[in-house]
């Protein structure tokens, strides 16, 4: 089971970088570009609000589940 979080730990990470590189390029950076007032606040919180919480939130679990601090004692 502990091997199994190990994996799940580098699929977290894995998931944190795809986030990372789909919410900016897919998502926000055109909408900083579009030029309109509503996209632009829109593009601002994706960017600089939504995008650390995600991103650091998996790459927090994956990180600790790499460390093995989800481990159980047996």
């Amino acid at each position: 089971m502990n091997g199994l979080k190990k994996i799940l730990g580098v699929l977290w990470l894995a998931i944190a970088a795809l986030t990372g590189y789909f919410g900016i390029v897919q998502f926000g950076l055109p909408k900083l570009a579009s030029g309109k007032q509503d996209d632009l606040v829109f593009g601002i919180i994706i960017l600089f609000v939504l995008m650390p919480i995600v991103v650091g939130g998996l790459v927090t679990f994956g990180l600790y589940a790499l460390q093995g601090e989800y481990n159980t004692e047996e």
